[in-house]
């Protein structure tokens, strides 16, 4: 009976390893918002690290990652969102551009997603790693 539970936990872990992914660093992202009371629908491209506030929150690109098969497939960004006075912070944390829904913004006038990852470009290969 050990031995069948070992042959399944090993089988098991080379089932799950073949579902990772391996990632890009991007210099940045493309972000929209959505203001749920007016209907509008903004776009914002930002560099990691840079900071944007629409309405009474402000929201902080620190990294996005992609698909090193393709940029196209998918983007992962970590963003810090918090209220613009209160500085409170309202999410921390990685959003799918694939599922939007798995890790989204509670904001009761707001929505914030990712579109895509931004690439660097093609001379500065310094701080572009792969994960």
């Amino acid at each position: 009976m050990r031995a069948l539970i070992l042959i399944f936990i090993f089988s098991a872990n080379e089932l799950f390893a073949q579902g990772s992914i391996k990632a890009t660093n991007g210099s940045g992202a493309i972000l929209r918002t959505l203001d749920r009371i007016s209907g509008q629908v903004k776009d914002f491209q930002l560099e990691n690290g840079d900071i944007f506030v629409r309405g009474n929150m402000s929201v902080l690109m620190r990294e996005c990652r992609y698909p090193s098969s393709s940029i196209d497939n998918d983007a992962f960004a970590f963003l810090t969102i918090s209220g613009k006075i209160s500085e409170k912070i309202i999410f921390e944390g990685w959003m799918i551009a694939s599922s939007p829904a798995l890790s989204s913004l509670e904001h009761p006038r707001y929505d914030v997603w990712i579109l895509k990852c931004l690439p660097y470009s093609k001379g500065n290969f310094m701080y572009q790693s792969a994960f």
